[in-house]
């Protein structure tokens, strides 16, 4: 490691996955909370419609407090319940399984391909027995899954497909949205994501009643358009229809995520520069980078990870993420894979062992920043920050 002093000074840390908030949003805001209307509202209603049309005007959307949210009740609403497997990648944040399991389901996890870090499909055929319900793809980094094998899978065996796209808004597999393959698509608006609402989530379906179900579940389980019973239209007494959850989405949230959606394609433009640049000027650098985007797909950009193999690089993954510290240059890991965390292994007997490529995968990975708010200077402090920690 470099023995110079850090790339940047401490009071411009460059904070991992800061969002790009523009005054459009600060007025918006501003509005929202003048209007006096702030909880789930017209806003969120006005987000859906236009998440809509961005996915191409295909399916229904529920706009929710988070992704966890959706994927609850996105697994609640496909019929999921005790001895349903659901069949999902070990390289997940815990929200994954987490909401299979609040569910009432069996989450079993099939090992990734080492090259694009995505679930494989051959490993999610081998684990497929007569308890299987549903397949949970997760979209990492904005790569897509091979959706075409998954559905095919999906088809063969009567599965349903519930796709975790928290980091896939603007991904792409062979000229088709990531979120519209299976019955639902689940979105995350975490501050950290390529749309941003501070907290926020959103369950894409295939149908109008899988969507109001979702809204229902996500309201206390109250009856459609519940939020409206305070409106200058009079009020209208609600029935509660299902035994609900606390999820749903503010008007104070869509007024920030109606503008990041409207300059998403700008966005994803800046990344992509970001990206780019990562992969040309770190590629003589001893570390692993990811692999090239495949054709006839769209990437999100949303991650770029790159891999510390401790005899390449002459350091650990954890003396790198010290040492980028150190630069004040902000970092993160996704993930350490899920088998790693004690509550799994107590509770599923899971060894990490056996899921051997996350297991490596999750030991060595490092996400670089990747944010449309980082500039021309940003992105070369980034870059320096990594060949100083590398002593290259």
């Amino acid at each position: 490691m470099s023995d110079r002093g850090p790339v940047r000074p401490k009071d411009r840390f460059m904070v991992f996955g800061a969002p790009l908030i523009g005054e459009e949003e600060i007025a918006e805001v501003v509005a929202c909370l003048r209007s006096g209307w702030v909880g789930t509202g017209p806003r969120v209603a006005q987000f859906q419609s236009d998440f809509v049309k961005y996915q191409g005007g295909v399916g229904h959307a529920a706009a929710l407090n988070s992704a966890t949210a959706a994927l609850h009740l996105s697994l609640l609403a496909a019929g999921i319940g005790p001895g349903d497997e659901v069949i999902t990648t070990p390289m997940t944040f815990c929200a994954t399984v987490n909401a299979i399991l609040h569910a009432g389901g069996t989450p079993v996890l099939a090992d990734i391909d080492p090259l694009t870090l995505n679930i494989d499909p051959e490993q999610v055929a081998a684990r497929i027995t007569p308890r299987t319900k549903a397949i949970l793809p997760v979209h990492f980094a904005g790569r897509s899954c091979r959706m075409d094998a998954l559905v095919a899978l999906a088809n063969q065996h009567g599965l349903k497909i519930i796709e975790d796209c928290a980091h896939a808004i603007e991904t792409e597999f062979h000229g088709q949205k990531a979120g519209t393959f299976g019955e639902f698509g689940c979105f995350s608006f975490y501050v950290t994501k390529n749309v941003v609402t501070g907290e926020g989530g959103l369950v894409l379906t295939r149908n109008a009643e899988d969507a109001d179900r979702v809204r229902i579940l996500g309201l206390h389980g109250m009856s459609r358009d519940a939020w409206k019973r305070f409106s200058d239209d009079g009020y209208k007494h609600y029935q509660v229809v299902e035994v609900g959850f606390k999820y749903n989405m503010m008007d104070l949230q869509a007024a920030i995520g109606l503008h990041q959606l409207r300059r998403v394609e700008e966005s994803w433009q800046r990344r992509e520069q970001i990206w780019h640049q990562y992969m040309n000027e770190l590629a003589s650098l001893p570390i692993g980078l990811p692999a090239p985007v495949e054709p006839n797909t769209r990437h999100a950009y949303h991650l770029f990870t790159v891999m510390i193999d401790e005899h390449e690089a002459g350091i650990s993954r954890d003396r790198f993420l010290t040492g980028m510290t150190a630069q004040n240059v902000g970092v993160g890991v996704h993930y350490l894979s899920l088998p790693e965390h004690p509550v799994y292994q107590e509770r599923l007997g899971w060894r990490p062992e056996e899921w051997p490529h996350a297991m490596r995968v999750g030991r060595q990975t490092v996400s670089l920043n990747l944010t449309p708010r980082m500039n021309a200077e940003d992105t070369a402090d980034s870059i320096e920050a990594v060949r100083r920690v590398l002593g290259a």
